[in-house]
């Protein structure tokens, strides 16, 4: 049966951006149309709410967050900001990890989040998989589980769901 609404409709391609070669997958269509969001935000949170415990919803800055602090809102848990270095006020903790060149580093509240707490982790797009394996190693060294990893889009060709193995992945649009 075909989807009464069609999210890939929101989803534009832009050719040879960044650079030549690259067809860029623009999701800013989608967050400019407050239905096409809604019903994105609405269908995240409710697949990772089928058959699996949610005691938080955490997210790597920024376009994690767009979609992560409503989902936390609708499935009414603690929203956990994962974020780039020098933005967390309080004690934090923190993992470095690999980039195509060289590395970066994302930070999260000592506090945010307790031993054993069951984290669904959200981000926009599924690619490589490195950000969001930071993020899942992140939340696993303060002893809380991985409930699944949720995105808006995944990148297929790329292979970042292999990165990310045995986490569930839930994706919403497949390219």
């Amino acid at each position: 049966m075909a989807d009464p609404f069609d999210l890939t409709r929101y989803v534009r391609d832009i050719p040879d951006f960044p650079k030549p070669g690259i067809m860029f997958k623009d999701i800013t269509p989608l967050l400019s149309n407050p239905e096409a969001l809604r019903i994105a935000i609405d269908r995240i949170a409710e697949a990772a709410s089928k058959k699996r415990e949610i005691h938080a919803v955490a997210a790597a800055e920024a376009r994690g967050f767009i979609f992560g602090a409503p989902v936390a809102m609708l499935l009414n848990v603690p929203f956990v900001p994962i974020r780039k270095p020098g933005k967390l006020p309080f004690d934090k903790i923190g993992i470095e990890y690999a980039l195509e060149y060289g590395t970066d580093r994302l930070e999260i509240h000592s506090d945010a989040l307790t031993s054993g707490q069951k984290v669904l982790l959200i981000d926009d797009v599924l690619a490589t998989g490195g950000t969001m394996k930071a993020c899942a190693d992140l939340v696993r060294s303060i002893g809380a589980e991985v409930t699944a990893c949720a995105f808006l889009m995944e990148l297929l060709f790329l292979g970042g769901a292999e990165k990310l193995k045995p986490d569930e992945i839930i994706s919403l649009i497949r390219y």
